[in-house]
């Protein structure tokens, strides 16, 4: 018996691909917010995150925008701000046999929260 069939037997394909997504925009999200952030380290935090979270199992695909426009206030090198829920908008791309779940975040206003959805299940 494999790995597959001896921990996920109960679950469809499709609910596989649902159940890697999520649980690996929960691991992005509780690892990387309170990360300091500068216009100066946007790009590389973002890199990284996609780098990082890429390595999980399914992971296809990981699309991050930190929001530069909440960073422009930062009057010298020297100032940044943490990293937070508002500042995010990601997708996952998690694919499990054929299966594919787009899993998003982002901050909804009316909600005033960074919510994290299914997208999209294909």
């Amino acid at each position: 018996m494999n790995v597959d069939e001896k921990y996920f037997k109960i679950i469809s394909k499709r609910e596989r691909a649902i159940f890697e997504g999520a649980i690996t925009m929960g691991a992005l999200f509780h690892q990387f917010i309170g990360t300091p952030v500068s216009l100066k380290t946007v790009d590389g935090i973002e890199k990284a995150i996609k780098e990082a979270m890429q390595l999980q199992p399914c992971i296809n695909e990981v699309k991050i925008m930190i929001n530069r426009e909440m960073l422009e206030h930062l009057k010298s090198e020297y100032q940044y701000v943490s990293l937070s829920g508002d500042m995010l908008d990601i997708k996952v791309f998690s694919e499990y046999e054929g299966n594919l779940a787009v899993i998003r975040m982002k901050f909804i206003e009316e909600l005033q929260y960074p919510l994290m959805y299914v997208e999209e299940v294909k």
